[in-house]
């Protein structure tokens, strides 16, 4: 071995999961598309799928163009259940709740297309969708909670918050940046 080679660290697991040390609530349900002569079937949800045992009680899609990033987002009593199943989306979420085992851990997940996923994000976890392929991007969340329009339990962060310690690679190409005053719906 050459003198200034460094060994890799373990990247993905045996079963193809990157590797990483999973923030506490966090559950990752990678889905299998299901071929049929006439196309292809995904399943999205199912309640044993999830650990939280709670209703579905809203179900709404979020379009990401080309470019976009939405970051960050949290709640503090609602959890997050996000389907990824169109494009190519990065997912980043930081532990803040200050009672975590897994406080300051960041996740990153890649979901879409070929590998769509259900991803359950419990209140206190940071989140932000960032579209890092050629087309938009789906996202279907099955929130615990309702959206209440009066009182909204969503708190925003910008993109590049000194509070968080991760940064967004933004690339040369046209990007949408949501601002801090997003709209209903928008995880």
């Amino acid at each position: 071995m050459l003198a200034g080679a460094k060994k890799d660290s373990q990247l993905i697991t045996s079963d193809w999961h990157a590797y990483q040390e999973l923030i506490v609530g966090i559950s990752v349900r990678e889905v299998l598309h299901v071929p049929r002569d006439h196309g292809m079937i995904t399943e999205m949800f199912r309640p044993d799928w999830d650990p939280t045992n709670q209703p579905v009680v809203q179900i709404y899609q979020s379009r990401l163009f080309i470019g976009a990033l939405g970051a960050w987002s949290c709640h503090k009593l609602t959890t997050d259940r996000l389907f990824v199943n169109h494009g190519l989306l990065k997912i980043a979420l930081y532990d803040a709740r200050p009672d975590s085992k897994t406080k300051g851990v960041i996740n990153e997940f890649y979901a879409g297309d070929e590998r769509p996923l259900l991803l359950i994000i419990p209140p206190g976890v940071w989140h932000g969708l960032q579209n890092v392929g050629n087309s938009e991007a789906l996202v279907l969340n099955f929130p615990t909670r309702a959206y209440n329009y009066e009182d909204p339990d969503h708190y925003r962060l910008p993109f590049d918050t000194a509070e968080i310690p991760y940064r967004w690679t933004i690339s040369d190409r046209p990007n949408r940046l949501r601002s801090n005053g997003g709209k209903h719906g928008e995880s």
